[in-house]
């Protein structure tokens, strides 16, 4: 295997993390870190341009939009000791039994993002399947019910054509977003856990694009599912 000139590790000073923790990469989503650090006592850390709060078993960090920003925030976080990473994030709906309010929790995904292809493929990676249906079970413990299924993942938001969603849809692919075939390549790579929580935010089989990510209700919705899964992962529930 070639030798990287820059390798993510953990620097004098910088905490040594939880192995359980949330990866939020929408910014709207950052704005509630601060009274659940309060709510769980989770400490302020640095993150460059992102947010990192931690405690003895838990760490919360992002926000994180897009695949190569939120591929810098995973590899820090994996050198700082994260094991089980918890994604929780927004995606689009290419199908109509998914729509706007509802979760997802992704179980492959087709790449159109240009990280993970650096990534090189490794044989026995971890098993996410475990913790992804473990946490389905502890949603729905919450209230909460979650589909499943592939995704897409893409850079380039305006270049979502009306052909690529209904062809993506007709193959079976549920929904889109900026960044899981990413991370799950970092995940696989470096052999951690990995698996994402996802609000639908905006419905894409329309024949006019029907976002909803802009209105209170939402966004409140989004917040709250970020609190619940900083409970869920306190407690012990996926364990």
């Amino acid at each position: 295997m070639s030798t990287c000139l820059i390798n993510p590790q953990r620097g004098k000073g910088e905490p040594q993390l939880p192995p359980t923790g949330v990866l939020a990469v929408n910014p709207s989503d950052a704005s509630s870190f601060a009274a659940l650090a309060k709510e769980r006592l989770l400490k302020k850390f640095f993150l460059f341009n992102a947010q990192l709060y931690s405690n003895q078993n838990l760490f919360l960090a992002g926000p994180a939009v897009g695949a190569p920003m939120a591929v810098l925030c995973l590899e820090k976080l994996i050198a700082l000791g994260a094991r089980r990473i918890v994604v929780c994030g927004w995606c689009g709906s290419l199908s109509v039994d998914l729509r706007v309010g509802d979760l997802f929790l992704p179980t492959a995904g087709l790449s159109e993002e240009g990280v993970s292809r650096h990534y090189p493929a490794v044989d026995g990676c971890p098993d996410d399947a475990t913790l992804r249906l473990s946490l389905g079970e502890a949603l729905k413990r919450h209230d909460y019910r979650a589909q499943s299924g592939p995704i897409w993942t893409t850079d380039a938001v305006y270049r979502e054509t009306r052909e690529k969603v209904a062809w993506y849809g007709g193959q079976g692919i549920m929904a889109v977003d900026m960044e899981y075939t990413a991370l799950r390549a970092v995940a696989a790579f470096r052999q951690v856990n990995l698996v994402a929580v996802m609000m639908v935010s905006d419905e894409l089989f329309h024949p006019e694009w029907a976002p909803q990510f802009q209105h209170k209700k939402f966004r409140a919705d989004s917040q709250r599912l970020l609190a619940t899964l900083c409970a869920i992962l306190s407690t012990g529930e996926t364990s």
